[in-house]
């Protein structure tokens, strides 16, 4: 019987014609006859066979994924907006700083306002501990001026006295320069300058920063002390503003200096009404930036002009400064200029000014430190920089 049925299937599978498919048809339980698609046949089956598919469900089909891959709209001038105030918040209870006894035998001080305000700050904070073994980074203080062989001397010392130098070459250890450190062969040195973060004033010269490793301070402005949140003024009467040191090496500032869109001024004494009233705050890279956390307060958009690309912005680890900012080349024509901002959408500068006031907070300095204030953003970025390899021998001398 069962060899029967075999001769009769075999009989009826040679029966099938070539334009039938040999594929096996699916339960017609999973294609019920009200349903819009059919079972897929063969290739060169009739028309009337072939699938239904309304264009409005693959109109609907194809608007769906592409709205699934656009990108959303950024909402927030932070690089990492879901995680910078949670790991802000563990910063404050969990972060601990050592620092080392200065090496002068006469005290020092720090000679520019953001050292010096930092430098007190931190001494009065929490961040501060005694016991070595449970700090996260440890501070070696040191005057601007001290010498090379000086400063030789001192890491030296924390090599062969310490041992907290050695487990990471100096990666957990940081230090303050107004300028910054150049590279040197002295061994000490190249530790320091490669492995420590450094911290010095924005900007800093070309060579002296180390991407993603040191770190910036904001300028300290006493205008910008006592107007930490000040309102916005809608009424714009110029397309650009800028206040030089009294030096214009820039083509550009050459030729917008007597546009009537734009008001160039050297030095002057009081220009906060202008920051209010212009829609683009100019700044030359390299020149006068210490006012670039005013111009964010009052909604002014920073518009940098440089040679080169910018590393040592301030907090380039927590903004994202391409959506608060905008940077033109030093070749850029005037005319260049004035096309690019008025080409800007209102709805993008809207957004690049409100990115830009949020962002001004961290740009105030306090003598008694506040939240997101200058000091706290910079010992958040250095809350960033705790991961380093801890050697477990200490053999260098």
């Amino acid at each position: 019987a069962i060899r029967a049925s075999l001769s009769e299937a075999e009989g009826r599978s040679n029966g099938l014609t070539k334009t039938q498919s040999k594929t096996p048809k699916p339960p017609s339980s999973l294609y019920p006859s009200s349903s819009i698609l059919q079972p897929p046949r063969a290739c060169n089956s009739s028309s009337k066979h072939m699938a239904i598919v309304p264009l409005s469900l693959l109109l609907f089909l194809s608007l769906s994924t592409l709205t699934s891959v656009l990108p959303k709209p950024l909402t927030s001038p932070y690089l990492s907006p879901t995680t910078v105030f949670p790991n802000y918040q563990k910063m404050l209870t969990t972060f601990k700083i050592y620092i080392y006894t200065p090496p002068s035998p006469r005290p020092f001080v720090f000679t520019t306002p953001p050292e010096s305000l930092f430098h007190t700050s931190l001494l009065n904070s929490p961040f501060v501990t005694q016991n070595p073994n449970e700090a996260h980074l440890f501070f070696v203080p040191f005057p601007s001026d001290l010498s090379t062989r000086s400063l030789s001397r001192l890491l030296r010392d924390l090599r062969i006295n310490l041992p907290y130098w050695n487990r990471t070459l100096g990666a957990d250890h940081f230090f303050v320069s107004r300028a910054g450190v150049v590279y040197q062969s002295d061994r000490n040195l190249v530790e320091l300058k490669k492995n420590s973060v450094q911290i010095s004033c924005f900007p800093t010269t070309s060579g002296k920063f180390i991407p993603h490793k040191d770190i910036t301070f904001p300028s300290v402005n006493p205008s910008a002390l006592a107007l930490p949140h000040a309102p916005v003024n809608n009424t714009m009467r110029l397309l650009g503003y800028m206040k030089t040191n009294g030096v214009m090496d820039s083509s550009l500032v050459n030729e917008l200096n007597g546009d009537p869109e734009f008001l160039i001024q050297s030095e002057p004494s009081d220009y906060v009404e202008w920051l209010r009233s212009s829609k683009f705050c100019l700044f030359v890279y390299g020149g006068d930036v210490s006012w670039l956390g005013e111009a964010l307060t009052f909604g002014c958009v920073p518009v940098v002009i440089t040679d080169r690309p910018i590393q040592d912005l301030p907090f380039m680890d927590v903004l994202r400064w391409s959506e608060i900012a905008m940077f033109v080349g030093t070749r850029t024509r005037a005319e260049e200029l004035r096309g690019m901002l008025g080409r800007l959408s209102e709805d993008r500068y809207e957004r690049m000014r409100g990115f830009g006031v949020t962002a001004s907070q961290h740009f105030v300095w306090n003598a008694s430190p506040q939240p997101y204030d200058a000091f706290y953003m910079v010992m958040y970025q250095l809350w960033l920089r705790r991961h380093t390899i801890r050697y477990a021998r200490r053999e260098w001398v």
